[in-house]
């Protein structure tokens, strides 16, 4: 027994000593991550809820929030319908209604005006950011907002295909974007196989989506952040910055096409988590 109880002995310094390294290590080595040392904070993380726009679907934000998760947050990218602006913004606020905390709300081009309909009236949204996206004044519709020299400011039919679909209005169809339009202005900047993955499994916006008034918008109660595209060709920079600044936006220009999402995904991160960090 004495034998056992100073063998016990011997070995608790190696124990204690053990157990302080591991402390230590844990402490340590979640710092040394490149996403822990750019966008560290503390406290419980907001969730960040990412809505795509138009032509796309919830993937186009794979690289920001592979990012974002990496960083701690918690991240959703709910569908949106592309069907009417009302509904599509009323689909969004009925999946944050799901939600508890404090959310990021963060809209890509129509998945804009869709986040400027669906935080309205919703506390836990702390903060917009909005990314080489409409952000619409109340009555304003997003078609007559991509800006005069768009690339959808043309004759529709050299842009788009059109498609029937069960129950439309009468008049109404879903425009697909033309090859040459998806793999030119909007995809600008894209590698081609890519480019062309995202041409090939494009969801289709209404016809009457575009013209639907916007409601009442939630920045003006609400901070927001901007993400401006200097060469976007489908919302012009000259557009993207009146709407910015009549938010009140903070803007962080970016030197790329529409799909800053997937080419500046690091920028468009680090842009969110500031928002996150400024508001929460």
């Amino acid at each position: 027994m004495i034998h056992s109880q100073h063998a016990a002995g011997a070995r608790r310094p190696r124990h204690v000593l053990a157990v302080l390294l591991a402390v230590t290590l844990s402490a340590i080595l979640p710092m040394t991550g490149a996403a822990a040392a750019s966008y560290s904070s503390s406290g419980p993380k907001p969730t960040i809820v990412l809505v795509h726009g138009a032509w796309a679907d919830g993937s186009s934000w794979s690289p920001v929030g592979d990012r974002l998760r990496r960083a701690g947050y918690p991240v959703r990218i709910p569908p949106n319908p592309l069907r009417n602006l009302t509904t599509d913004g009323q689909t969004i606020a009925d999946f944050l209604a799901t939600l508890s905390g404090p959310i990021i709300l963060v809209g890509h081009s129509y998945g804009g005006a869709v986040i400027t309909q669906a935080a309205t009236g919703n506390p836990n949204v702390k903060a917009l950011v909005y990314e080489d996206a409409f952000a619409p004044d109340e009555g304003e519709t997003v078609f007559t907002l991509v800006g005069a020299d768009s690339a959808l400011n043309v004759d529709p039919a050299t842009v788009f295909d059109f498609v029937p679909y069960p129950g439309a209005p009468p008049g109404d169809v879903d425009l697909y974007l033309k090859q040459a339009t998806f793999l030119g202005p909007f995809a600008a900047g894209v590698p081609r196989p890519h480019a062309l993955s995202l041409y090939a499994s494009q969801r289709p916006l209404t016809l009457s989506a575009g013209f639907v008034p916007a409601g009442v918008p939630a920045w003006k109660t609400i901070p927001s952040w901007y993400v401006l595209g200097t060469q976007d060709q489908i919302i012009t920079p000259v557009a993207q910055r009146s709407m910015a600044e009549r938010a009140g936006a903070q803007i962080t220009e970016v030197r790329a096409g529409h799909l800053a999402l997937i080419l500046k995904a690091e920028t468009v991160t680090k842009v969110i988590i500031q928002a996150a960090n400024a508001t929460t």
